[in-house]
């Protein structure tokens, strides 16, 4: 199987100023074409580090993948240290990337100077891997490993979308031509609502039933249970086909809880439901800030069901945009189940849309009380129940979740329980709702 290792250079990652979400996305995108990430380096931004960590890399991988460093200011070194390596230091000019960069920096109005013009020199003998969606070409370079084996060396910009280009663009097709990759099949369900114990205890008859040569995953986040069925050095078409009917018959055993496949999310599973029913949504928001309004907008086509939000975070706001009874705050507190269902309803009836969630809650660090803590969240659902002799009549319920002390998880989880709390409300599963755990 084919090892590549991962060095990413910048200072800014070694403290913490930047989160490497490069190597994920790399690490996940190789291995789906059977290739294996075998390490993980960050280094900083000095020739010393990144030649040690390159020559260190090819002692013992097939090829090496460099993120950063790649920009047009003096503290981008990474490609004049791999010109040292592989060059003998030249640098020669790159007339397709000239004319690129010369055209980028015109259309966004910057200036062509001295440090765009450097883009375009790179080091002698590497080759050049176009970047369409930036400055900085990427750079491949091929060397003979000690026993005559074949070693790639690829440099990359690190601006993640820059980056993802160029490794399903150039780095893939790349890899696939130098080397013979090892036969391998993924697949992943997208699960919300159990816990990763009670999943586990939910399917252990269908994990058992499972063959050998298939290896099951349990990939927890705040969004829920990723579950992965892997194959490895199979006939690949037996081995999806024996996957999926795996997959269908484990759908039995968790319905509910059941999201879709990869890339599936609540938000993706609640839209598709919404569009399927022709259905609209409106979205009344306190404690999650706009965080429901901006995970379903982020969805291509949100227009079709989605209406519109409120952010009432003031009790004067939910007074006056949604109809909140101010007697009620008063009496029970924003952070109530009447305020909850009242500004459901409030958004229903403001946007004329057919379902409409809530949230109110103590997202935290403070405002929490011994009888209302931090991470306390009430959520309201609201929707129009048809009758055989009137007009739909409004109907609406809450539910009161507790999570913990951190701000940041508790809007989170609150956005996602919210929508799952519709999903479930449009398959007809209100009762799995009541048994979620928190994730």
């Amino acid at each position: 199987m084919v090892s590549i290792e991962l060095i990413t250079v910048g200072d800014e990652l070694l403290i913490g100023q930047v989160v490497d979400t490069n190597s994920a996305w790399i690490g996940r995108e190789l291995g789906n074409i059977g290739a294996q990430v075998d390490r993980i380096v960050s280094v900083h931004d000095t020739a010393e580090e990144i030649a040690g960590a390159v020559r260190t890399a090819l002692e013992r991988a097939d090829a090496v993948i460099l993120t950063g460093g790649l920009g047009p200011t003096r503290d981008d070194i990474t490609k004049r240290t791999l010109a040292g390596l592989f060059s003998a230091g030249k640098m020669v000019r790159d007339e397709a990337v000239f004319e690129q960069v010369r055209r980028m920096t015109t259309e966004r109005g910057m200036a062509f100077n001295a440090l765009n013009q450097a883009q375009a020199d790179v080091p002698e003998g590497c080759t050049v891997l176009p970047n369409r969606l930036g400055t900085a070409p990427g750079m491949l370079f091929e060397r003979e490993g000690a026993g005559g084996e074949q070693k790639l060396v690829v440099s990359l910009p690190g601006v993640p979308f820059e980056m993802k280009a160029l490794v399903e663009e150039q780095v893939i097709p790349q890899i696939r031509r130098h080397f013979a990759l090892r036969a391998v099949v993924h697949r992943t369900m997208m699960t919300f609502g159990l816990a990763e114990s009670a999943l586990a205890t939910t399917i252990a008859p269908w994990e058992e039933a499972l063959p050998e040569w298939l290896h099951l995953a349990y990939l927890p986040n705040p969004r829920g249970i990723r579950l992965r069925l892997s194959a490895y050095d199979v006939e690949p078409q037996t081995a999806r086909e024996e996957i999926e009917a795996r997959f269908r018959t484990l759908e039995g055993y968790i319905a509910p809880y059941l999201l879709g496949y990869e890339p599936a999310s609540v938000e993706s599973a609640v839209a598709k439901l919404l569009a399927e029913r022709g259905a609209t949504l409106a979205v009344a928001e306190s404690c999650t800030g706009g965080a429901i309004s901006a995970r379903i907008t982020a969805l291509a086509g949100a227009s079709e069901y989605y209406l519109g939000g409120v952010t009432s975070y003031s009790n004067a706001a939910k007074t006056a945009m949604l109809g909140v009874s101010a007697a009620d705050i008063e009496r029970h507190g924003a952070v109530s189940e009447t305020v909850a269902r009242q500004m459901a309803e409030g958004a229903l009836r403001r946007f004329g849309a057919d379902f409409a969630v809530s949230t109110t809650g103590v997202a935290g660090p403070g405002g929490g009380t011994l009888e209302k803590p931090v991470g306390t969240v009430w959520m309201g659902l609201a929707w129009r129940e048809p009758a055989a002799d009137s007009e739909p009549q409004v109907q609406s319920f809450a539910r009161l979740m507790r999570f913990g002390e951190l701000r940041e998880q508790n809007i989170e989880r609150a956005a996602t329980h919210a929508l799952n709390m519709l999903r479930l409300h449009l398959l007809g599963f209100p009762e799995a709702f009541q048994q979620t755990g928190m994730l």
